[in-house]
């Protein structure tokens, strides 16, 4: 029997949903729930949660917030996997059994901690002021929670691709030094979800202080979109679609036909009042059902805590058993069994290994690591991944004379030589003899 497509999607516990949670998370995700063959994973970040907020009253409202949100939303927790995250014990856990094959050099080239630094080589201070190992960690945790269910893909944006890849490599590596126990995940890029600008008409987040909150009361909504941005342009004039944040809000919740209409009252001159209550009566019409749900979760939390447990419980029958073999697998065992020849497995001798991945600027990369995962060999970017295989498959037949055929398609890693690259090379030949 074939297994489902298995998809997982995890939202922190760190703020109140708004508009653009709804529009680039929520809402596409509860319609992918509903896909047949696909088996849903959805949850609560409150580890997550934790490397960026140190409020706990804050992390506990935002845990009930998003929750109510997710189920007024149309989730069916009877029909997908709705749990928290800090109610599975087995992530933490794996996260450490990941960090153990983890190497460093790829967690210091994630996008957060390099920004961090960056931030702090700019301030001139020192690279890592108030950089926690959390945030450094972040990457590893996040392995965790894809790779404990094993997702087959993972819906994300642009900027979280890094992430994925980071997983894929965590998988790889313990794959190749205990067997194959892991699938390696992929990226779900939705190049259709919208982004929304906000009340500043820059992207819509808790960071700029520009959100509309999701689930604000009815007047409260219309308050916040009449605080909308607009420019200067009176009635009568007519008036761009780009750029304008109005207009791209609308459009996130309009059909094609309720757009091209505003587009064409933009260009006959809507006096911006008319259009600011044109929105506001647009989003309210989808929003006003599911508000009454939202509210009657929030003033009830049982209820949403019996859902969590719940989901909780189906969650762990799968990564309670899938624990124990990983941890039979590394070797943390009853000293009372000793493995048998029917069920012992010859130790795979470490070796070098080719990583292929993709990064942030759409193009694709290969990489040559040890067994430690320390960076040997790094490609430049190639424009199909057919092209980053073909460049693996001539190394591998050349061995290190390919490094003078491709000088500008290849570097090696600092403090690395020639001769490390021709070893790695010839191990990975002699082992495939």
């Amino acid at each position: 029997m074939t297994q489902p497509l298995r998809v997982l999607t995890g939202i922190t516990t760190s703020g109140t949903p708004h508009l653009g949670n709804y529009v680039g998370a929520i809402r596409p995700a509860v319609r992918a729930s509903l896909a047949a063959g696909t088996e849903s994973f959805y949850f609560l970040a409150d580890y997550h949660a934790l490397i960026k907020v140190g409020e706990p009253a804050r992390v506990q409202r935002s845990t009930l917030e998003i929750a109510a949100s997710w189920l007024a939303a149309g989730l069916d927790p009877q029909r997908v996997t709705f749990y928290r995250q800090s109610d599975i014990t087995e992530i933490p856990e794996l996260t450490w059994l990941l960090t153990c094959v983890t190497g460093k050099g790829l967690l210091n080239r994630a996008h957060a901690y390099k920004a961090a630094v960056d931030h702090n080589a700019t301030g001139g201070r020192d690279a890592d002021d108030g950089v926690t190992a959390g945030l450094f960690m972040y990457p590893v945790l996040m392995g965790a929670d894809i790779l404990m269910f094993n997702a087959h893909r993972v819906p994300v944006g642009r900027d979280q691709i890094q992430h994925i890849e980071m997983a894929r490599d965590m998988a790889a590596s313990f794959n190749h030094l205990y067997g194959e126990y892991f699938v390696l995940p992929e990226a779900a890029i939705e190049e259709s979800v919208a982004t929304l600008p906000g009340l500043d008409g820059r992207k819509m987040s808790k960071s700029y202080d520009n959100t509309i909150a999701l689930f604000a009361p009815r007047e409260q909504l219309r308050k916040l979109i009449n605080g909308v941005l607009t420019d200067s342009r009176t009635p009568g004039q007519a008036k761009d679609t780009e750029g304008s944040a109005l207009f791209q809000i609308y459009q996130a919740f309009a059909s094609p036909a309720e757009t091209a209409a505003l587009r064409q009252a933009y260009a006959d001159g809507i006096a911006w009042s008319e259009a600011k209550q044109l929105l506001f009566e647009r989003i309210d019409r989808e929003v006003a059902p599911m508000r009454d749900t939202y509210q009657s979760l929030i003033d009830h939390p049982g209820r949403i805590e019996e859902i969590l447990h719940a989901g909780a419980v189906k969650a762990r029958k799968l990564s309670l058993p899938f624990m124990a073999r990983l941890r039979e697998a590394v070797g943390l065992r009853d000293l009372r069994t000793q493995p048998g020849a029917a069920v012992a497995k010859a130790v795979k001798a470490a070796l070098p290994v080719f990583k292929q991945y993709r990064e942030r600027d759409g193009r694709f990369y290969f990489k040559l690591v040890d067994a430690q995962g320390r960076l040997l060999l790094q490609s430049a970017g190639f424009d199909a991944p057919k092209d980053a295989a073909q460049g693996i498959a001539q190394l591998r037949r050349m061995g290190s004379a390919a490094l003078s055929d491709a000088p500008a398609t290849l570097r090696l890693a600092d403090g690395v030589s020639a001769a490390e690259i021709a070893t790695a090379l010839l191990q990975l030949t002699n082992a495939a003899a």
